[in-house]
């Protein structure tokens, strides 16, 4: 029998729908001539739904003692050769999790020119995640 933490995968889960909200306003509020809060607040968006997505693969990664992950694309790669992710959401969050270092690290760096492309199709993979996890989890603890 797997342990699998549902207490910290849902809690997870539950900022799902707040990133969705926060991208969509943010794409619906951009402009031009954007300002530094909005670019903050993008930036913050962007890393708050790697840290989700991450976390949430390592644990499920932990709980039906997945092979180990190497890194954070490696997090994504697992998830989806265990057939939680498509292709296409791999692909995606694959692309977002290779910001993480920017976000996190080398945010001195960031330059702040437009919206982030990946803004505009985040919310629909989150919530295909955040629906494909419970029925992953369902699946295995048959």
């Amino acid at each position: 029998m797997y342990y699998v933490n549902h207490e910290q995968i849902g809690l997870r889960l539950s900022q799902i729908p707040m990133i969705i909200e926060a991208c969509q306003e943010l794409e619906q509020q951009w402009t031009i001539d954007a300002s530094l809060l909005m670019h903050l607040a993008q930036e913050r968006a962007l890393h708050l739904a790697i840290e989700t997505v991450t976390d949430i693969g390592s644990l499920l990664i932990d709980a039906f003692m997945m092979r180990d992950a190497s890194s954070y694309e490696d997090i994504i790669d697992i998830l989806q050769d265990e057939k939680v992710l498509s292709a296409e959401t791999t692909a995606l969050f694959k692309e977002l999790v290779s910001n993480r270092r920017l976000l996190v690290q080398d945010y001195p760096l960031i330059r702040r020119e437009g919206l982030h492309p990946l803004i505009s199709r985040l919310p629909e993979a989150l919530q295909v995640f955040a629906e494909t996890v419970p029925a992953f989890i369902s699946k295995e603890q048959l």
